[in-house]
């Protein structure tokens, strides 16, 4: 029976707009997130050396996860060494579609920790840049990286997912996630002479880059640089070290290597020595 005055189902009164149901919250675009998303996010990318690879199945199209070693190109592009007799390796000749999850890890509860998961697509590269960059960052991957079944992939970023921890989320797009190169050519060109000469004559400021970001004691090896910061090396511990500003050429990192390494040993001695117990 029609009646007027009503309050139809959903209705809270006669006439009124139901109330919006709110729906699961959605992470905020790393631009609007209230902490540094892009930071976090490239400090994950660059610091953890393994991931879960999750590919698709080349028979059926079922979600395949693996566990897979990393390292990154000057940019940031995931790096991987695959081999084709693994089926992560079929899948992705098949469906290059993939994505990668970079997790922290931690004591406590796992999910207390940052992680970060990359999707695009995977494709194979033969650029002697990545055998070297792979190679600094996996020592041990030299024994089988030449092998004839085994060959150098990269994860071309469509988009990332971040979440930092508790009510910490955000979505990062591909400019997001990899640093822009252009100018940076020289500074491209002189990373491996760079990188040698650092191991070899200054093994002692590369340990005070990493004391100073928390890494510990050593020794600490150079096995990559970019516009944006250095990666460390010791064992299968790792350290991001940031400079400053940016560079783009050798002079302006050589520059910005000095003074970080000068305010370090300064640091250094104003902490003064560790008292002996007793």
């Amino acid at each position: 029976m029609a009646d007027g005055n009503r309050i139809e189902e959903g209705r809270g009164e006669a006439g009124e707009a139901p109330p919006q149901r709110r729906g699961p919250a959605a992470p905020l675009p790393a631009s609007e997130a209230p902490f540094d998303a892009i930071g976090l996010a490239r400090h994950l990318l660059r610091s953890i050396r393994s991931g879960a690879l999750a590919s698709l199945d080349a028979q059926d199209g079922t979600p395949f996860a693996s566990l897979v070693t990393i390292a990154t190109d000057v940019d940031g592009t995931p790096l991987m060494l695959l081999s084709r007799l693994s089926a992560h390796t079929r899948n992705l000749l098949a469906d290059p579609r993939a994505s990668l999850l970079f997790s922290a890890g931690g004591k406590g509860d796992p999910l207390a920790h940052p992680r970060l998961t990359v999707t695009g697509r995977v494709s194979r590269t033969t650029e002697p840049r990545i055998r070297e960059r792979f190679v600094a960052r996996h020592p041990k991957a030299k024994l089988y990286a030449d092998f004839p079944d085994f060959g150098f992939f990269a994860l071309e970023p469509g988009a990332g997912h971040l979440n930092g921890g508790f009510a910490k989320a955000a979505t990062l797009t591909p400019a997001e996630l990899r640093l822009d190169l252009s100018g940076a050519e020289a500074l491209i060109a002189g990373e491996r002479g760079a990188v040698e000469h650092m191991n070899a004559d200054h093994a002692d400021a590369l340990a005070l880059y990493a004391k100073g970001e928390g890494g510990g004691d050593g020794p600490w090896r150079l096995t990559g640089l970019d516009p944006e910061g250095m990666d460390l090396l010791a064992g299968d511990r790792t350290a991001r070290i940031r400079y400053p500003a940016p560079v783009t050429d050798m002079g302006s990192l050589r520059k910005v290597l000095v003074e970080m390494a000068a305010k370090a040993r300064g640091a250094e001695e104003d902490r003064g020595p560790v008292p002996s117990g007793g």
